[in-house]
């Protein structure tokens, strides 16, 4: 009797890789030094002005971090942006709940004693002053059509991927950012609908810089502290 013949491999459907524009080396150069450059003026900013921020810019810049690499390509970020004044202050009574528990009971001395220098407290009313807050969240496991469970692979690190690329989206469009991470976040899941197998990742606070902000006065490391080159 002969041996059964495994199935053959089937391969992934392809399309053809879409490069960047063609230009120079030093074309390439001077576009990365420019977004560096322009990166470098992000700063987190806690002081928001109501001022509006159309729905159309937060999509576009949503799709931005839609597009980041994710395990296996699962894609398990999961975006709410919320704009309603009564969720919003639903969020920040929530939020401040938590925060008030973590600066009495729940932060080590060394903890307060990192974050005194920015001034941070558990009151948080840019939550309700801001036009826009983000709830990122990330799949815990996902279903199939049979709704069977699928594994997630990778997914904090995707999440944060996405994150990243939407935090320089949303300032490459003028906005300013702030991630905020109350501990914990499930009130989340509740107040906004989302289902047990996503986990809160932040909150993004996003909208215009209040008229006079002010920012901590830090400095950021220097490259040749983080980077190295073999």
């Amino acid at each position: 009797m002969s041996a059964p013949v495994a199935p053959a491999a089937v391969a992934p459907a392809t399309v053809a890789y879409v490069p960047a524009a063609e230009s120079s080396e030093q074309a390439r150069i001077e576009r990365a030094a420019a977004f560096a450059d322009e990166l470098a003026t992000r700063r987190t900013v806690r002081d928001f002005a109501p001022t509006p921020v159309s729905r159309e810019i937060i999509e576009h810049c949503l799709r931005a971090a839609g597009s980041a690499p994710s395990g296996a390509n699962q894609q398990p970020w999961r975006f709410v942006a919320v704009q309603d004044p009564a969720l919003k202050a639903k969020i920040r009574e929530a939020a401040e709940a938590e925060e008030r528990e973590f600066y009495a009971h729940r932060a080590p001395e060394e903890w307060l004693d990192a974050l005194a220098p920015l001034g941070t407290d558990a009151d948080k009313p840019f939550l309700e002053v801001a036009p826009w807050l983000i709830a990122v969240f990330y799949e815990r496991f996902g279903f199939d059509d049979a709704g069977r469970k699928v594994k997630r692979y990778y997914p904090h690190e995707s999440v944060g991927i996405a994150t990243g690329l939407l935090i320089a989206a949303l300032h490459r469009a003028g906005l300013a950012t702030l991630t905020h991470t109350p501990s914990p976040m499930g009130f989340l899941n509740d107040l906004l609908g989302r289902p047990k197998n996503e986990m809160p990742y932040l909150l993004l606070v996003v909208g215009h810089a209040a008229p006079g902000c002010r920012v901590p006065a830090i400095e950021r490391l220097p490259l040749a502290r983080y980077a190295a080159f073999l």
